[in-house]
């Protein structure tokens, strides 16, 4: 009988993720493969500068239009801040339900996990009829996720997303580093 990984639980157990807040995601390419694009060098022929942004192509272009989209199909979700990076995508996703007379509005069932899972399928769906293949994984199965709890936490994740083209040559995520 084969034995299975029992998975990491990455979650907090005690903690309710369809609750109105700050989230910030991190979600990987499968296998961090670097299919969104790519951080072009400096002109100093090695790091990137300061205004470096990335140079997504068709399937960086995909994810991009999706999490834009975010907004129009899924009405408690918010998009404050993202980052596409040649294979992952920081952002920061708002959960924001409607109160309705002072009461938090009841529960739609959309969680963080449920937008990372819809999310996921759009795009996945979307890029491999591009690539013209109907079962290759473009994203790991989970993601990270940190509550945002104050201010000064949500500004540092801000700043942490608008430097990371900078940064990529540093960037856990980068194969260069694993």
């Amino acid at each position: 009988m084969k034995e299975y990984k029992t998975r990491k639980q990455i979650r907090l157990k005690e903690y309710d993720y369809s609750l109105n807040g700050y989230y910030f995601i991190t979600m990987c390419s499968y296998n961090r493969e670097n299919i969104f694009g790519e951080i072009p060098v400096g002109a100093d022929g090695c790091r990137p500068d300061n205004n470096t942004k990335i140079i997504l192509n068709e399937y960086g272009l995909i994810v991009e239009e999706e999490l834009k989209n975010t907004e129009n199909i899924r009405q408690e979700i918010k998009l404050d801040r993202y980052a596409i990076m040649p294979n992952h995508v920081h952002c920061i996703i708002i959960i924001q339900r409607q109160l309705s007379g002072g009461q938090p509005a009841a529960p739609t069932g959309q969680t963080l996990s449920s937008f990372v899972s819809g999310f996921k399928s759009v795009a996945t769906k979307r890029i491999n009829i591009l690539r013209d293949t109907s079962a290759k994984p473009v994203w790991q199965r989970s993601f990270y996720d940190h509550i945002i709890r104050n201010d000064r936490s949500l500004n540092a994740i801000r700043e942490y997303i608008s430097n990371n083209p900078f940064n990529w040559e540093q960037d856990i995520d980068n194969l260069i580093n694993l």
